[in-house]
């Protein structure tokens, strides 16, 4: 089959896929190209072998956007599997049939729905061979045996990136938009890790791809622990709000599913994050000039809001009156953080809570994640959390009138409860007191985050930008 027909193909996957960045852009499949391909495992304990027919490769899809000034290209990465003949196990994960240079005519599927496919990537990581055919390296890091056995089952629910767990052992996290340099979910979960951290899943290992030509370095997928048994922040929370809600006559604090105590514990363990990161990445101090070059950058992103959002209009003179008390800050330590951090990004498991996904936000460019910044950040996003667990169990729920009041004010009562129980036990865990300067920048942040929130409701929840206008009007 003709070149063309085989881009085509690629083109219609990428298009439709979850992972894709660019739906609602012009964009077209400029470049295509192989960075590798997986070996057969001959590592001890490994029985069984992938079909003789399969070949696993990496190849990389240069993705541009049409402009107006100069062109803006992404990278994604494309795991696929190519098979000699139909598949009809995984016929759903079909990309195309075309003639390959390297395989010849070849049925080709998307590699991470293939549990023989995926057998290949674990037992690189369990045995890494050096080099891989072409460019890519896995590395592994000690102190556990990883189950070369285990059937790999693909995560459906993600969007940016793609997760495979392999039985109840480990989980892989396959980046799909790639970035030149170091992925910060891959250099924090090593270094907590081999901090002794309790607070996040271990790595097990990660995969470079290393361009022979250039030197630079892509971190195409990690391994990590697989927390099978642990429950989700965010539905935890949510099930305290509904129970707050059954119980009529009751306050936050009465409640059998009173939230308070997991806030608290939450609060202790981000504080020891920070407290690792501290003590492994630069920590740095930022004067009076960065801090106004903050201050504006807030401003800035009000600005633009403004015309997405019409509804911040009546709060922007108190918005800037915010951004701008940064203005009288000066030596304000920043340091590596989460970046992204709220209920949706904690499990709770039987030994506690672990803070996942340190990749940042994804938005950022990949140079402006690694910057160190203020705890505050994080602070502020798992505030802001707090707050939108209740409202949006009140939003969902049915009855109007006095019903709805009621819920509201209670959904107020359990956001306010939980706010001040997280808050207290990290300052206390951290050993300080909420100052003047360090509540300056949680209410720069927490003003930030809200606008960004307004946004982000206005183009993909509408029905639910009543959450951030509503906090505008509150105080943490």
């Amino acid at each position: 089959m003709s070149t063309e027909h085989h881009t085509s193909e690629i083109t219609g996957w990428i298009s439709q896929a979850r992972w894709f960045a660019g739906k609602g852009r012009d964009w077209e499949l400029t470049s295509l190209r192989r960075v590798g391909e997986l070996p057969r495992p001959t590592g001890e304990g490994q029985t069984a072998q992938p079909p003789p027919e399969l070949h696993v490769v990496i190849d990389l899809a240069e993705v541009t956007y049409a402009t107006d000034g100069e062109d803006e290209t992404d990278l994604y990465q494309l795991p696929l599997a190519f098979y000699a003949e139909p598949q009809e196990r995984i016929s759903h994960a079909l990309i195309g049939e075309w003639d390959d240079e390297d395989f010849g005519h070849a049925f080709v599927y998307d590699a991470l729905h293939d549990r023989e496919s995926m057998a290949l990537w674990l037992a690189a990581f369990a045995a890494p061979p050096s080099p891989v055919r072409g460019q890519l390296e896995f590395h592994r890091l000690p102190g556990h045996d990883l189950d070369v056995e285990a059937h790999s089952t693909l995560f459906s629910g993600e969007q940016s990136n793609s997760s495979v767990a392999f039985g109840e052992d480990s989980l892989m996290k396959v980046f799909r938009k790639v970035t030149p340099g170091v992925n910060p979910d891959v250099a924090i979960h090593r270094v907590l890790t081999e901090a002794g951290s309790t607070h996040v899943a271990s790595l097990y290992g990660w995969l470079d791809l290393v361009d022979e030509d250039t030197g630079t370095t892509f971190q195409l997928a990690m391994l990590q622990q697989f927390l099978r048994t642990a429950s989700d922040g965010w539905d935890l929370a949510l099930a305290s709000v509904r129970n707050l809600f059954a119980e009529a006559d009751l306050h936050a604090e009465e409640v059998g599913g009173d939230f308070a105590a997991e806030a608290a514990r939450l609060g202790v363990a981000l504080a020891e994050v920070h407290a690792d990161l501290a003590a492994h990445f630069p920590v740095e101090q930022r004067d009076a000039a960065d801090l106004g070059h903050l201050a504006g950058a807030m401003e800035g992103r009000l600005d633009a809001a403004l015309d997405v959002v019409p509804a911040l209009a009546e709060h922007r003179t108190r918005l800037r009156a915010t951004y701008d008390q940064l203005r009288g800050l000066d030596q304000v330590e920043v340091q590596q953080v989460h970046g992204d951090l709220h209920l949706g990004q904690t499990l709770r498991t039987v030994r506690g809570w672990k803070i996942v996904d340190f990749e940042g936000e994804p938005a950022k460019p990949l140079a402006d994640r690694l910057q160190p910044d203020s705890v505050w950040r994080d602070v502020a996003g798992m505030i802001r959390s707090f707050d939108y667990a209740p409202r949006v169990v009140a939003m969902t729920a049915s009855g109007d009138g006095p019903e709805a009041d009621q819920r509201n004010y209670r959904a107020s009562e359990w956001a306010a409860r939980n706010r001040a129980a997280f808050l207290e036990a990290y300052t206390t865990q951290r050993g300080e007191e909420l100052g003047s300067s360090a509540r300056t920048l949680l209410d720069a942040y927490l003003a930030d985050k809200v606008v960004y929130e307004a946004v982000y409701e206005a183009r993909n929840r509408p029905g639910w930008l009543s959450i951030p206008l509503a906090a505008l009007g509150e105080t943490t």
